[in-house]
């Protein structure tokens, strides 16, 4: 591609981007004020037309990670009403500017498991993208909501969008280390994310891979093939989702999520694991 346009730049998974893409023919989108490397850097939010629209000069790609990432990182007005609002933007911009392949950071919250008030379990596992949500929070609502937005700005632009369903991300020296070690000592705080994980660099690469899909509107699951927790798959399903359906194989610590439609059409298998 001539350039990419990556929005929430200087963020965990948005810095590891820019490394994969070796920061030549980048253009940053980030907040005013934010450090970050790249050959052109926007400041301004991705809620604004103006800021979006100048971002996109001579943009063939977008890679969308800018978001608040929790329910609790401000009001749930906020939350959902920044997020979907700064999604529909980019989209919507990059539509107009011709931009022909885009993706858009989801996650494994959109299934509304990991900020719910009380445990909740899937209906079944592999866990895909079919799977009914429970969404209860802004936060998990807001990705259902991008989901749908990137589900219609494809028909709309006729782009190609992607939505990766991230799971718990790091590096790790940053925090996947501690994480797993505090899951192996009480696996009940892996629970709600079916204790699934990915590294950085993975998460970046995944987002660049996707950025080849030729067509249509599409919604991945993304993880490690195998859990951070210690313990046989099968047993911590029976253990914290005994009402959750098994409907495959999942031997030793395989994750129980489906990674397959990833593996098929952007090749993306991770490549870090603890």
């Amino acid at each position: 591609m001539n350039r990419v346009l990556v929005t929430g730049a200087a963020g965990r998974i948005g810095c590891a981007v820019l490394e994969a893409l070796g920061r030549d023919r980048v253009t940053a989108l980030v907040l005013p004020g934010t450090p970050v490397q790249a050959d052109r850097v926007v400041e301004g939010s991705v809620c604004d037309v103006a800021t979006v629209r100048a971002a996109m000069g001579e943009v063939d790609g977008v890679i969308h990670l800018a978001a608040r990432p929790a329910p609790h990182r401000g009001t749930p007005y906020e939350v959902f009403g920044e997020n979907t609002l700064g999604t529909f933007t980019v989209l919507e911009e990059a539509g107009r500017a011709g931009v022909r392949n885009a993706v858009v950071a989801s996650s494994l919250a959109a299934n509304g498991l990991p900020f719910a008030t009380a445990p909740l379990s899937p209906a079944y596992v592999p866990l895909d993208d079919r799977v009914p949500s429970q969404a209860e929070d802004p936060y998990a609502l807001s990705k259902l909501t991008d989901e749908q937005t990137a589900a219609m700005m494809s028909r709309r632009h006729g782009m190609a969008v992607v939505a990766l369903r991230f799971p718990f991300v790091g590096g790790f020296t940053e925090r996947l280390r501690e994480h797993a070690d505090k899951v192996a000592a009480d696996p009940s705080l892996g629970a709600a994310s079916l204790w699934s994980y990915l590294e950085t660099r993975d998460a970046a690469r995944a987002a660049v891979l996707a950025l080849r899909v030729p067509g249509g509107s599409h919604t991945f699951h993304v993880a490690a093939p195998r859990t951070l927790a210690p313990y046989p798959t099968l047993d911590l399903l029976r253990r914290f989702h005994p009402t959750t359906e098994i409907r495959a194989a999942l031997p030793g610590r395989t994750t129980p999520l489906d990674l397959a439609p990833a593996q098929h059409l952007l090749g993306f298998t991770a490549e870090h694991e603890l």
